[in-house]
């Protein structure tokens, strides 16, 4: 018997490598849905006996999906896939319902175990005699997948690594949005970081890294009317700017080193890394921008805003890769996807 599949996933190369992965002799219709409101509609048409469901989405993301689908009693059978790897984003799905909960990109051999345990596939060898039903050509993927969505979805499954890690070092959940990927001219940058700093004062840290023809700097930015509630999550009340300074570079290398490693490991490039460095304390963005303004110029960047649940607290990491390293950034993604 075919049953109907819906891969649910903003990013192309997502389902792509999620669809690879699959286990070829499963027979499945598969469906698509780029976001959770696409979900929910096939589902409502029939066509999502199983979902492979990722959280961090636009539109309707998968804990939103996972609380319709309960609201409204309806009753895929759902694993997650994503890379939101937080020990409080599992709990939560398997509360909300899901059968099962698998880390991005998700590994063929665990994906199938998944859905033997889960009674979704036969193991090898208990097929029925019968003769079975021909199993549905699987997406051809055709088009070839857009760059910034592949670097998206690889920023993607970094941070989330890294939202793990400042989640267990804090005690908290960290709330994660989709990355944004654009090559910027350095008034771009300009525009960009203003607007995420909503005109207040900030401070900044930066870290340099290079492996393989591919080099750029990380850029932290903290909002100061949040670093008090940051210090009260580290149990630690800075008395001066440089206890101030060695909180937040502290912090710096937690995300940007993890977020760097989960890149690296994903793309097959080794990162050296250099020590985090303040850049500006208690600055505007036109102060930062004046004096480092010959270090960024036409940049790659991925733009990422974590938020702290229950806190107000959220920071912007921004990942700026060289206009040099595009080409061999795009040759070793190109490499992954084929």
């Amino acid at each position: 018997m075919v049953i109907p599949l819906v891969v649910c996933d903003d990013s192309m190369m997502a389902r792509k490598q999620l669809i690879r992965a699959l286990p070829p002799e499963w027979p499945v219709s598969i469906n698509q849905a780029c976001h959770g409101e696409e979900a929910m509609t096939m589902v409502r048409q029939g066509l999502a006996e199983v979902m492979l469901l990722d959280l961090t989405m636009p539109v309707m993301d998968g804990f939103e999906v996972l609380a319709a689908l309960r609201s409204e009693g309806l009753n895929p059978k759902v694993i997650v896939v994503s890379g939101d790897v937080q020990e409080e984003a599992i709990r939560r799905v398997n509360e909300l319902g899901a059968l099962a909960f698998l880390k991005k990109p998700a590994n063929p051999e665990e994906l199938r175990e998944t859905l033997e345990r889960l009674g979704l596939l036969s193991p090898p060898g208990t097929e029925a005699v019968a003769s079975p039903e021909p199993i549905p050509p699987r997406p051809a993927f055709e088009l070839k997948i857009n760059f910034r969505d592949a670097l998206r979805e690889i920023s993607n499954v970094a941070m989330g690594r890294a939202a793990a890690l400042l989640a267990k070092v804090l005690g908290v959940f960290v709330e994660l949005p989709v990355p944004a990927v654009n090559l910027f001219e350095v008034s771009e940058l300009h525009m960009t970081l203003a607007d995420a700093q909503r005109g207040e004062r900030c401070s900044a840290l930066c870290q340099g890294f290079i492996g393989d023809g591919i080099a750029g700097e990380a850029l932290l930015l903290f909002h100061d009317s949040e670093i008090s509630d940051i210090s009260k999550l580290f149990n630690w009340q800075p008395r001066n700017d440089v206890e101030v300074s060695e909180m937040l570079l502290d912090l710096a290398s937690i995300l940007i080193g993890a977020c760097l490693s989960g890149i690296s490991e994903q793309i097959d490039v080794r990162f050296s890394q250099g020590h985090p460095q303040l850049l500006g304390l208690h600055s505007s963005i036109d102060s930062l921008i004046h004096v480092n303004q010959t270090r960024w110029r036409k940049t790659l960047a991925v733009e990422i805003s974590y938020s702290l649940e229950g806190h107000n607290v959220h920071f912007d990491l921004l990942l700026l890769f060289t206009e040099d390293s595009i080409q061999r950034l795009s040759h070793k993604i190109n490499y992954l996807l084929n």
